[in-house]
């Protein structure tokens, strides 16, 4: 197949109209990718919080030790 004929294939196969299946399979790709995304906003949300817990409490210790050295 020679390049024209490629680029005719291609152009007729972007104008015609997909089928049901195809449609459920761009829609189920993009499914599990926003379903990845949120998963690592999630991870990322959860280790925020778990970064702030944790320096919270370091903090309430050490002005706690604070207050008992003055």
């Amino acid at each position: 197949m020679n390049f024209r004929e490629t680029t005719i294939k291609y152009v007729k196969d972007i104008l015609r109209a997909k089928t049901i299946a195809e449609v459920i399979q761009v829609e189920l790709q993009d499914a599990h990718l926003r379903k990845l995304e949120a998963e690592t906003a999630a991870e990322y949300a959860h280790a925020a919080m778990q970064y702030n817990e944790d320096r919270i409490a370091r903090l309430k210790k050490r002005l706690l030790e604070h207050k008992e050295n003055t």
